[in-house]
């Protein structure tokens, strides 16, 4: 389900760290990463010593999704691994997008998998499940700063990835439309409630003489402007029913929650800024694109959207752009995420294979990424220490400090909460099902509550891997 964000963050990994990559959409970089990056936190691991004879190189295979041409780019990153190292050489197995999850459960049954490599977070309880996922715990013993807890993946407990990035959904608005307006910002601290994000967006949808949606001769059948885009890409639905006091998930991933009154009140809410409230563009939830295709295109002042988008689309706009917290149901929360490297069980070379995992996960070798805006630290120290948060965030490529700072920094510590996928399993058939079976709630044609009635015997057999 997240495969399409993958890649583009793999691909501009590359692109920040090479300027060889045929990627045209690359932010540009700012500063020499020898200069600009953060002194180096490399945790420490406590793995079994290898079976390799003592003074030889242990070659390892790292997978990768990909085409050929940033299967290219991904071996340049492996190449000044192995050119840097003494006693471990990675070999890269690049296999192509629509064919990775097959090939890896292929070579699973094999006892083939790769020592370790990038995976979707909707599939990773799936791996450590069936137990061809390493406990990774070992490799932040004795470091300065762990990884976000939201954003590492425990299997019964035991960790058994970290995310290679922090992910956060918060809401992106444009200032020049609200200046248009005679509209204060949103603050970046105090979240709008979610009634005064609809009023807000109805004083900012302009039909094409120019009539805002509260006038009583507003013509919805014409608007050349919309006041906000809640991004119904399935996953980023599971924020609005946590912030309507409900769950998808028990807390603790014991049983399937979704079939609520909560729940259902929260999709519909979302549904009904297109269906009633007229202050949305319809959207089918069936593609991963609504920051580009609504704030980002100039056509929508407000709009929900991961932290990515400030250096993969935000970068390019011709208006002024701030950020806020996301408005608020019942409960403020926001939901983070980020791809994970993993180290797979069948591996012969695991110290290795988790040697290479860190090196591969440090900021000093994404630090393009992060200071792009791509990419959010993993590292807890980054949000909590005000002087390595300036190097992250105070850079031409971002917003305000103390607004970005307050919107997203403080926000993410405050009030993030995991994905479902870093504590439930079966997620990527959950998510496809549930994305066909709301399809019928963005026309109309059913409401939220008659949609998850009918699908909850389903989704309750797949959340059990029936």
């Amino acid at each position: 389900m997240k495969k399409l964000f993958a890649i583009l963050l793999c691909v501009l990994l590359v692109a920040a760290l090479f300027v060889g990559c045929n990627n045209t959409d690359k932010p540009a970089e700012t500063g020499s990463k020898d200069t600009n990056a953060p002194a180096t936190n490399a945790p420490a691991t406590n793995a079994p010593a290898t079976d390799a004879p003592s003074g030889e190189k242990v070659t390892i295979t790292y997978s990768y999704w990909g085409t050929p041409e940033e299967a290219r780019d991904t071996q340049a990153i492996l190449d000044k691994f192995n050119a840097e190292n003494d006693h471990i050489f990675v070999e890269l197995l690049a296999i192509p997008n629509e064919q990775y999850t097959t090939t890896l459960n292929s070579m699973a049954a094999g006892n083939q998998l790769p020592d370790c490599g990038i995976m979707n977070e909707n599939g990773v309880l799936d791996f450590a499940a069936d137990g061809l996922l390493a406990d990774v715990s070992s490799m932040y013993e004795g470091a300065s700063s762990m990884p976000l807890d939201s954003i590492t993946f425990k299997s019964n407990g035991v960790p058994v990835a970290y995310s290679g990035a922090n992910e956060a959904l918060f809401l992106y608005y444009n200032k020049d439309m609200f200046d248009a307006a005679n509209l204060a910002y949103p603050d970046a601290r105090t979240p709008m409630s979610w009634d005064e994000f609809v009023n807000t967006a109805k004083l900012l949808t302009l039909d094409a003489n120019g009539k805002n949606a509260t006038d009583p001769d507003f013509d919805p059948n014409n608007i050349v402007q919309y006041g906000c885009n809640v991004d119904n890409w399935t996953w980023q639905l599971e924020v609005w029913a946590l912030s309507n006091g409900g769950r998808w998930f028990s807390e603790d991933g014991s049983a399937c929650t979704i079939n609520s009154p909560e729940v259902a009140e929260s999709i519909q809410k979302v549904a009904d800024l297109y269906l009633v409230e007229h202050v949305a563009q319809y959207r089918d939830g069936l593609e991963d694109s609504g920051i580009q295709s609504t704030i980002a295109a100039g056509n929508v002042a407000m709009a929900t959207g991961g932290a990515w988008n400030v250096g993969t689309c935000m970068n390019t706009v011709e208006f002024n752009y701030g950020v806020a917290r996301l408005p608020v149901m019942k409960n403020e929360v926001t939901i983070v995420t980020g791809g994970p490297q993993v180290v797979f069980s069948q591996t012969k070379h695991l110290p290795e294979a988790l040697e290479f995992i860190r090196w591969y996960s440090q900021i000093e070798n994404n630090w393009g990424l992060v200071e792009s805006g791509i990419w959010m630290p993993t590292l807890e120290e980054y949000y909590t220490n005000e002087e390595l948060t300036h190097k992250w965030v105070d850079n031409p490529n971002f917003p305000p400090y103390d607004e970005y700072k307050a919107a997203v920094v403080d926000y993410t510590m405050e009030k993030s909460v995991s994905t479902c996928w870093y504590y439930v399993p079966h997620t990527n058939e959950f998510l496809e099902y549930l994305r066909s079976e709301l399809g019928p709630v963005w026309t109309g044609d059913k409401t939220a509550a008659e949609a998850l009635a009918g699908a909850d015997a389903h989704l309750q057999e797949i959340f059990k891997g029936e």
